[in-house]
């Protein structure tokens, strides 16, 4: 599903060249679970945003399903990001004048599905969080798991074949980011691919594989 072939990213600052991903290679099969690992500045995030086709590539290829991400309009890659990945952020990234519900059905706005199509899905994905219950309530009437819970439920509703989670339980106690983990879990058995970005070794671990990656490269691949 997904393919690094010799990835670069670089930025200029000032008079220096600063290679955010040096070289990277990896392939992510469809139906993985994988965790990407490594500290603050490892280049984490500059692959996370190539991955969901939120930035490109300076050298190299990524591949998504086949096809080299550079063939795709801008047009196609808005589609993508909206219709093929999930993104789960570690803010929740929650809208505070909607409520769950409203969170959750508003990519679905943007994707032109039916209303009644909408209330299925957002119904449907409420449910697999556990949060129906709560769907007339604003992220501020939430706590942290349950607005993480919600920000899922919004990645379910859109069908993604891929969820890509960034530090996903960072803002979490431990606890509540067992569940969320569990929850990852349970898509992963229905046969989703999941990448799931972290610093943390014990949450990577439950991966079913893991891809280091410090200073820009990928250092390791362990199984």
């Amino acid at each position: 599903m997904i393919i690094f072939d010799d990835v670069s990213k670089i930025y200029q600052i000032g008079d220096e060249e600063v290679r955010a991903l040096n070289h990277a290679s990896m392939q992510i099969d469809n139906g993985e679970f994988v965790s990407i690992i490594g500290p603050s500045g490892s280049g984490k995030s500059t692959l996370m945003n190539i991955i969901g086709c939120l930035d490109t590539a300076d050298e190299g290829t990524y591949s998504l399903d086949g096809q080299p991400i550079s063939n795709y309009s801008e047009t196609e890659l808005t589609k993508i990001r909206n219709k093929k990945i999930g993104f789960i952020f570690q803010d929740f990234n929650l809208i505070g004048k909607m409520t769950a519900y409203e969170n959750v059905e508003l990519p679905l706005i943007y994707q032109r599905i039916p209303k009644n199509k909408r209330r299925d899905r957002v119904t449907e994905a409420l449910e697999r969080v556990d949060l129906l219950y709560r769907k007339d309530h604003k992220p501020t009437e939430l706590s942290g798991g349950q607005q993480q819970r919600v920000a899922i439920a919004r990645a379910i509703a859109s069908k993604p074949s891929l969820f890509l989670a960034d530090e996903p339980t960072g803002n979490l106690d431990s606890k509540t980011g067992r569940e969320i983990i569990n929850l990852f879990h349970e898509l992963h058995a229905q046969g989703n691919t999941i990448v799931l970005i972290t610093h943390d070794n014990a949450i990577a671990a439950q991966a079913a594989r893991s891809i280091r990656i410090l200073d820009g490269e990928v250092k390791e691949v362990t199984a």
